[in-house]
């Protein structure tokens, strides 16, 4: 189990996707916008001092100007992804982002800006404009990584989610298949005793026990895989079983079923349940021909309720429960309920939540 729990995580880790994102359309919006509003927030366009050619070429310019800076600064961004991230190195990586935000924008800024005086106003180039609007674009700049990393954050915690369902989901079922393989083992040994018992007490029956060995445990390959079946389906198989118990046990046990039969086609129940506990209840208690063992089966609020009187047998060593710690698991894996026990001095009731059919 430690081994398929440490494959699925590997697994899951290695199916890690890299993020992306599409700004498309937050780009086309946002670059021209800065690009306009930026040079007549600061005054540096100024259309009394130019023809409408200029003032059209001036503003093609600084969207220019957004552009570069957006894309260096978004190609950045990105690159620093992969060294560093907000769980194991915050503190770094908020430095790193300062600095490179700054050692990238404020130059290229400065660079820029002056080359669009060298190019409309040739004559002087006004360094308080110049100032004034690369730490616009500065803040800009900030504010702008501060929405990428943001839209990064929700989109690695919705990811982070979505991993963690797989892993557990993969985990469940992992473990469900387990438990399911423990069914095999378990009831093949006990069939075999029993078909041993019977080739050296009674021959004649040992061929017959084993023509019905051959249908029950076709069942059990057949719906082995299969989380729930119908309970009509558990219930045919539960007297299949049961036939072959009164085949070593004739009148010594018991079987009655206290639901109508309208009922049995509405429920479904994890398969090869009913059969666990009719196991359970003969490797359990004494009986014989005089004083039977009778398994009673009632249906009360969506629930199964299997009973037997207790008659307790001496056994050689404790037992370890596997049936029912399995039957239990196998419910909590697969209908997120658990079974309930009820074991008294001269009573054992299990009771088994059903699904009912919608």
């Amino acid at each position: 189990m430690e081994k398929e729990r440490t494959n699925i995580s590997k697994q899951a880790t290695s199916q890690r996707p890299d993020l992306k994102i599409n700004d498309i359309g937050f780009r086309l919006i946002l670059i021209p916008f800065f690009g306009i509003a930026i040079p007549l927030v600061t005054g540096m366009i100024n259309g009394h001092n130019f023809s409408n050619l200029q003032v059209k070429l001036s503003f093609l310019y600084t969207i220019l100007i957004a552009f570069i800076i957006w894309e260096g600064n978004r190609f950045l961004l990105f690159s620093l992804r992969t060294y560093f991230d907000w769980i194991r190195k915050p503190l770094r990586k908020i430095g790193v982002l300062i600095l490179s935000i700054i050692f990238y924008t404020v130059p290229v800024s400065v660079l820029l800006l002056v080359g669009w005086y060298k190019i409309f106003s040739p004559d002087v180039v006004n360094w308080n404009i110049v100032t004034e609007s690369s730490l616009i674009i500065l803040i800009a700049v900030i504010f702008i990584t501060h929405v990428y990393e943001t839209v990064f954050l929700v989109k690695e915690t919705e990811s982070e989610m979505i991993r963690s369902e797989q892993l557990e989901r993969a985990r469940v079922e992992a473990e469900l298949e387990a438990l399911k393989n423990q069914i095999d083992p378990h009831f093949i040994f006990n069939s075999l005793n029993t078909l041993s018992h019977l080739i050296e007490s009674k021959p004649e029956k040992a061929k017959l026990f084993n023509e019905n060995l051959a249908d029950v445990y076709r069942y059990i390959l057949q719906n082995k895989a299969r989380d729930l079946v119908l309970l009509r389906e558990e219930m045919d198989f539960l007297q299949s079983y049961f036939f072959l118990l009164q085949i070593r046990f004739e009148k010594a046990v018991q079987l009655k079923i206290h639901i109508e039969d309208n009922l049995i086609d509405q429920y479904l129940i994890p398969p090869i349940s009913l059969q666990i506990l009719a196991e359970n209840a003969i490797k359990h208690n004494e009986f014989s021909e005089g004083s039977p063992l009778l398994i009673e089966i009632s249906m009360v609020n969506d629930e199964l309720l299997v009973h037997n009187p207790v008659h307790k047998k001496t056994l050689r060593k404790a037992s370890s429960r596997i049936g029912l710690q399995n039957l239990g698991e196998r419910y909590k894996l697969t209908t997120n309920k658990e079974i309930v026990i009820w074991e008294e001095e001269k009573d054992f009731t299990v009771s088994l939540p059903i699904l009912k059919i919608a």
